[in-house]
């Protein structure tokens, strides 16, 4: 089937080319004149800020699926930390999403997990994708927001600005590190929820969908592996619902609750 697919749509160059460099310069970092401790160190904290705080707390569980709610200005922060996640533009990534949850596992889903694994996990975005056109539709909430659009417009220049400043720090190996190691572990750490949690681990729930709990993903997606039940109860700031499903962004969920800077928290009632 994913033969199929991908013969029925077009290859986006921008994408395979763009996708190869990163990858490439990920390579490169091991290289002896390119590695460094500082670099890794660099690498795993950019990956919590950009994967953490803002792919998994903010684009994914606040503005695609409004499980919580921040003052403005930590909204605003924490979505600026999901540009550096170079994982698209904010309401392009939002709308996309909320069209996965319409049509999950459907022929019309853009990451079908029925289509393979290699198709979930990455190949979709090596195509040009007709659900690319229901963005708008989708986005209501943001698409007028003007700082939204100057993050989903311009969200290469801001990684390039990144880019810049780490040189200036460190060097070339806090660049390779910082940002072609650390894209390419948050790219397949995000892209594992979309291909592994459906198709390894259990289900709790009976969806519509093939998605599964699968801890290991889990643990490298600050608790978006519990995707079995984020696609029963998707309004759930909450994903781990067992006391061992360990979910690391809700315990940052409820220390901002603890702050007063989270409000609005949706739970399961059971």
């Amino acid at each position: 089937m994913t033969v199929a697919a991908s013969k029925k749509l077009a290859l986006d160059w921008g994408v395979i080319g763009f996708m190869s460099i990163i990858h490439v310069g990920a390579v490169l970092a091991f290289l002896p004149q390119f590695f460094s401790w500082q670099g890794v160190g660099t690498a795993l904290f950019l990956h919590w800020i950009s994967g953490g705080l803002g792919i998994t707390l903010c684009w994914h569980r606040m503005l695609s699926h409004k499980s919580f709610q921040t003052p403005k200005w930590l909204e605003y922060f924490l979505a600026f930390c999901g540009t550096l996640a170079m994982q698209g533009g904010i309401i392009w990534w939002v709308g996309m999403h909320r069209h996965h949850h319409l049509h999950s596992d459907e022929d019309v889903d853009h990451h079908d997990s029925k289509k393979g694994f290699w198709w979930s996990h990455m190949q979709w975005m090596l195509h040009e994708v007709p659900a690319e056109k229901d963005v708008d539709k989708f986005t209501k909430d943001m698409v007028n927001d003007k700082f939204y659009q100057f993050l989903d417009k311009y969200f290469l220049p801001v990684q390039i600005a990144l880019g810049v400043a780490l040189y200036l720090i460190g060097g070339w190996p806090i660049v390779f590190w910082g940002i072609f190691a650390r894209l390419v572990l948050v790219y397949h750490c995000t892209w594992l929820v979309n291909s592994a949690t459906h198709k390894f681990g259990y289900r709790t729930y009976e969806t519509k969908d093939n998605s599964t709990n699968c801890w290991w993903v889990a643990v490298t997606t600050y608790g978006e592996g519990w995707h079995n039940n984020h696609h029963a109860y998707q309004y759930s700031a909450r994903h781990g619902m067992k006391w061992w499903e360990f979910d690391i962004t809700w315990l940052t969920i409820q220390l901002l609750q603890f702050l007063r800077l989270a409000s609005n928290v949706k739970l399961v009632q059971e």
